[in-house]
Order: structure tokens, then C-alpha cells, then sequence
């Protein structure tokens, strides 16, 4: 059974003039539907580089990957816009909301880009919206809101159009311990309730809230483990 991601010996390469260097040298690896992985690394390791990779904000130098059925390795960047609309929910660390938006445009946003027409736009938005409830600011702007509402507006837009990957990007790196928690608890919900997640992070304590971490290092994949989260499951 292939998983929803299929990496085989995918590298990547930057060139300096006549200077090669190597950032990914061969990473190989299969995530399955409803996973909740942690992608974990110093820095320099290659985690960035395979996370614009996996979100398909990149294209390999070699290898394949194949995300949810598609070999997306050697698409167009027309169509890598089309997949990363239709499979990928994106959750940054810098929220990248529209500030003059309110939440439920905000959230409603990929769905503009999706032809699907406003009625229909403003009830999916409202019902994300109220998942990670957050109904109530609906109206609200992003500097009506603080910075933990503003990351729930984020995962709603990133849940919006159905996806079949959230990939998180240091999710709580401008967060407060409790807040923080809080929206680690959403992420935790959201994998409950049959959505693949994908977190980038360099917290040791967020990576403990995915099911299985990998770790990076120098371009490769220097462990692969289960956490102590898949075993209370």
C-alpha cells in the first residue's frame, strides 16, 4: 500500500557559481493517511529544503514524489499551484493572513481560488471556523484578534478546501506556552479526526504531540521512530 506520501531517493542541489551543494542526499520515505508526523532537524540539516519539497513550494533534483496518487516531482509550476490549492492546508509560523480580511474571508480564501461560488464559500468557512471554535470572531480582523485566534484562523483556511495533508510550519513558534498547548491540542483533534498531519518543528515538547518523529540530519534520515503518543493510542 503506498502512503499518501511517496518519497523515493529524492534530492536537491544548489549551485554557487561552479560549487555544488548537496542539502538533500537521497531521502526515501512513506507517510500514510491519517498519520501525525514531526519533522525534526538542526539547522542546516534539510528540513526546510524537504518541507518546501512535501509542500510542493519546490521541485527536487532527483527522485520521485508521489503525493496522494500524483507524481508531482516533474509537474509544472501551473499545475504544482493547483495541487498545493486542492492537497496541501498550509499553517505557518507567521499565520500569512490578509490583514484588511475578516476571519471568515480569511478562511474562506482557497475556496475563492477553487471557483466555488460565496454562498457556499462563507458556510464551509463558518464551519472550520467553528471547529476549532472560533465562531464567534468570525467578523474580527487579524489585529482584532490575538496571536493564538489568529493561528486558529490559519488552521480553519488550511482546512477549508478538504486536503489530504495539513503541513505546519513551526505552528507555535510565535506562541505562548499556554497558547502553545492550546493549539496543539486543535492539531491533535484534527489528526482524531482522520486528517494527515505533517509539523515541522525544532520543539522537542510539540514533536512529542505527533505520532512519529523524523529526525534529519546533513541531508539525510538519521532516525525514524514511533513516540510514546502512538503508544497510548
Amino acid at each position: 500500500m503506498q502512503g499518501i506520501i511517496h518519497l523515493d531517493d529524492i534530492r536537491k542541489n544548489y549551485f554557487l557559481g561552479k560549487q555544488v551543494i548537496e542539502v538533500l542526499k537521497g531521502i526515501s520515505l512513506e507517510i500514510f493517511k491519517n498519520e501525525y508526523v514531526a519533522l525534526m532537524g538542526p539547522s542546516g540539516s534539510g528540513k526546510s529544503t524537504l518541507m518546501n519539497i512535501l509542500g510542493c513550494l519546490d521541485t527536487p533534483t532527483g527522485g520521485n514524489y508521489v503525493l496522494n496518487g500524483k507524481d508531482v516531482s516533474r509537474m509544472s509550476d501551473n499545475d504544482l499551484a493547483d495541487v498545493r490549492n486542492k492537497e496541501i492546508g498550509f499553517v505557518f509560523q507567521q499565520f500569512n493572513l490578509l490583514p484588511r480580511l475578516t476571519a471568515v474571508e480569511n478562511v474562506a480564501l482557497p475556496l475563492v481560488y477553487a471557483g466555488i461560488p460565496k454562498k457556499q464559500r462563507i458556510e464551509k468557512a463558518l464551519h472550520v471556523l467553528d471547529m476549532v471554535s472560533l465562531a464567534d470572531r468570525s467578523h474580527h480582523k487579524p489585529n482584532e484578534m490575538s496571536g493564538g485566534q489568529n493561528q486558529r484562523v490559519a488552521i480553519a483556511r488550511a482546512l477549508v478546501n478538504d486536503p489530504a495533508m495539513i503541513l505546519a510550519d513551526e505552528p507555535t513558534g510565535n506562541l505562548d506556552t499556554k497558547t502553545s498547548y492550546e493549539i496543539m491540542e486543535i492539531f491533535g483533534k484534527i489528526h482524531a479526526s482522520g486528517n494527515t498531519v505533517v509539523l515541522v518543528t525544532h520543539e522537542e515538547d510539540i514533536a512529542a504531540h505527533a505520532r512519529r518523529v523524523i529526525r534529519l540530519r546533513d541531508g539525510v534520515i538519521e532516525s525514524d521512530k514511533m513516540t510514546q503518543a502512538a503508544s497510548r493510542v
